[in-house]
């Protein structure tokens, strides 16, 4: 098998190939570095790559596949990992300069959890700033590119892993989302992007943005890719005071159910495709078109307060950033730099901050910290959590009425880079379909629906579940997915610019 052919397999398949030892783990591992040498140049996807120890672990596996050894179900496929997780070793910067060259000394429990199950972890992506940004152009260390144009934005924060993903450099990564960060970009790359049910997922080790908000999740070319991988990630884990001690739901069982008889759709009022780009409205309806000639049934629900939840984000938010990167100072954590040949802690700070923060994370900052300041708090940081409150009971009662909610993942497709880096407001409300899952810590999902007619590029349906029924996400996406296959003659990517290539020796 050419490394071209490995390479577009999807992870479930590699898996099988892997473990029937028709193709090794290392094989698959090289033909992955092959791609990113021969395409990150132009994505750039990655931050650093871990080339010795990917293939350390990849050859371990194969060994243990040969010995006859039980191995997990992802055994020996490659993934990548958003860097705001920490691993042991390799460097970790938010995307930021104030950490760079920051290598951790231990390992988040995804990442700890991923090498168990014997994935090889090829890299770290890149990604805006402490994952502040809707675009992946904050990074400290340039903008990701979208492989369906390069020109355009690959969705933010987690760009660099959907991008990777969407380039063929890897079948599996790991995201974060605090407000869209994972699904944002799944939308407008034409991947798979998962937000699990808050606390599904351990957010030990995982660089803080907004604790409350972060949820950890995987991202993939296939809806059963990204539950398998879910199924590796998940679970309770004692390090994370946020983490769920329930069981994880059957995520795997439900992707391969792929089935939408007799399950209630609510399509929300307020996400009903008002104000977005007229390609991204075609192709959701057309989605929910082949849903219901499926089986499903439509319900329109009214989630008044949803109109209210991209304001409250951006106060509590902030207010989270501002109390979590509080300890960069250059005392505690941090680059430490002195701007007037004193060492105070004034100068110290201010000097150090200055330098090493961009400007969206001063711009949180200082929005945060003046949401929290006395005589305000109440006025600003309070009513968003109120707000946050009622957010919350429009979910639970509109799940009284249906299975699962449906939207569109964006509103629109990918942006050019540069279009919006001057108006903050624009670049905020492309979360604006995806935060509400975040205030209320529910289940989502962004799944391809098609290509929108005016420019070609890939569309985002979201579907959101009540929290710990993550499988409902996945039972509906891989429903979508089945049916547009065959309107699309084969995998939506199949149709992206860039594609898997043969290593060049």
């Amino acid at each position: 098998m050419s490394d071209a052919q490995l390479l577009a397999l999807d992870a479930a398949e590699l898996a099988e190939r892997i473990h029937s030892r028709e193709i090794s783990s290392e094989q698959a591992t090289r033909a992955c570095f092959a791609q990113i040498d021969a395409v990150d140049g132009d994505v750039h996807a990655f931050l650093a790559l871990d080339r010795d120890r990917a293939l350390a672990d990849a050859r371990a596996i194969d060994a243990r596949i040969a010995a006859g050894e039980p191995v997990g179900p992802l055994a020996g496929v490659p993934v990548a990992v958003k860097d705001l997780l920490c691993y042991e070793g390799l460097p970790t910067t938010a995307g930021s300069r104030i950490l760079e060259g920051w290598c951790p000394p231990y390992s988040a429990t995804v990442v700890h959890k991923l090498r168990q199950a014997g994935l090889v972890i090829l890299g770290k992506t890149n990604l805006d700033e402490f994952a502040m940004g809707s675009s992946t152009e904050t990074s400290a260390f340039g903008p990701t590119h979208n492989p369906w144009d390069l020109d355009r934005i690959p969705g933010g924060s987690g760009g660099g892993s959907a991008a990777a993903v969407a380039s063929f450099q890897t079948p599996l990564a790991i995201g974060t989302d605090t407000g869209g960060s994972i699904r944002q970009p799944a939308s407008v790359t034409g991947s798979v992007g998962v937000k699990p049910t808050y606390g599904g997922v351990s957010r030990y080790g995982i660089i803080a943005m907004a604790s409350s908000l972060d949820q950890c999740g995987p991202v993939a070319r296939t809806t059963l890719d990204a539950a398998l991988l879910h199924a590796v990630i998940a679970g309770h884990d004692p390090m994370d005071a946020t983490s769920i001690d329930a069981p994880v739901p059957d995520v795997v069982a439900a992707a391969r159910q792929a089935d939408v008889a007799g399950l209630r759709i609510g399509v929300i009022t307020q996400l009903g495709g008002a104000g977005y780009a007229p390609g991204v409205g075609q192709r959701f309806r057309e989605a929910l078109d082949l849903l219901t000639g499926a089986g499903a049934e439509l319900v329109e629900v009214s989630c008044p307060h949803f109109e209210d939840a991209l304001a409250a984000y951006y106060l509590i938010m902030p207010a989270e950033v501002s109390s979590n990167l509080s300890r960069y100072d250059g005392m505690r954590y941090g680059l430490r730099l002195g701007d007037d040949g004193s060492n105070s802690v004034e100068t110290v700070m201010r000097a150090s901050r200055g330098k090493g923060f961009g400007a969206e994370v001063k711009r949180r900052l200082i929005l945060g910290t003046y949401a929290l300041s006395a005589g305000y708090y109440d006025a600003y940081y309070g009513s968003a959590q109120k707000m946050r409150t009622l957010i919350s009971r429009d979910f639970a009662a509109a799940f009284e009425h249906c299975d699962v909610l449906v939207s569109p993942a964006s509103p629109t497709t990918a942006f050019r880079l540069g279009e919006r880096l001057d108006d903050p407001l624009a670049m905020y409300k492309s979360d604006l379909c995806t935060i509400p899952a975040n205030l209320a810590g529910v289940a989502a999902g962004s799944f391809p629906c098609g290509l929108a007619p005016e420019d070609h590029l890939p569309v985002g349906f979201q579907i959101m579940a009540p929290a710990l029924a993550d499988d409902r996400v996945y039972r509906v996406g891989a429903a979508l997915e089945r049916l547009l296959k065959d309107v699309w003659g084969g995998p939506l990517l199949a149709q992206a610019p860039i594609q898997p290539v043969e290593e060049v020796l």
